[in-house]
């Protein structure tokens, strides 16, 4: 004879989420994408950034010449964060090096926000 499981034990073995815990993940998983779809543009926006920084740098010859040839880069690759006003332009050596420094904001919910604060400068 084979013998019936107790309903006790069956619910012993069962493993799983409750609905509670599918809600609650759905929850944490839609909130870190909302966050990371904010947050990929900026990134990509920061290495345009450096980008049009280190070209601007190797074909600058004075320091409005360099903020120029930034403006130009940024208006071909949609930088609308930072200008080439914003830029620290240095001597350096026979050329001029640049750097910058800006930040972005995600709102999150209510007064919480997500700071993101980017930095860099031209390498030669």
């Amino acid at each position: 004879m084979t013998s019936v499981p107790s309903l006790t034990s069956l619910r012993s073995r069962q493993r799983g989420l409750s609905m509670i815990s599918v809600v609650l993940l759905a929850v944490v998983a839609v909130a870190v994408m909302a966050v990371g779809s904010q947050s990929v543009p900026m990134f990509l926006e920061y290495q345009a950034v450096q980008k049009a920084v280190n070209k601007a740098a190797g074909e600058a010859s004075s320091v409005a010449g360099l903020r120029a040839a930034f403006d130009r880069a940024a208006q071909i690759d949609d930088i609308r964060t930072i200008s080439g006003a914003d830029l620290e332009v240095a001597k350096d050596g026979d050329g001029f090096a640049a750097s910058f420094d800006y930040e972005r904001e995600i709102h999150l919910v209510g007064p919480a926000y997500l700071v993101y604060r980017f930095s860099g400068s031209s390498k030669k």
